[in-house]
């Protein structure tokens, strides 16, 4: 079975393990809000990534900009 991209050469077992300290450490109450405040920076990152693509176009096509304006 290959290993996935995003967790380079770990196996199910180390992110299990990893997982398991992660709930010993922070305790089960706390990982739901740790997710959520995750889920809202990556939110807040792809919506500041958008702003930087749309105003990138805009530079190139300023033409394109005065359309979507209408």
């Amino acid at each position: 079975m290959r290993n996935l991209l995003l967790f380079g050469s770990f196996g199910w077992q180390e992110i299990l393990i990893i997982a398991f300290i992660v709930l010993l450490l922070f305790g089960g109450k706390k990982i739901p809000e740790l997710m959520k405040g995750l889920g809202k920076g990556v939110r807040s990152f792809k919506e500041g990534m958008k702003d930087v693509e749309d105003e990138v176009k805009s530079i190139d096509d300023p033409k394109e900009e005065k359309k979507e304006q209408k």
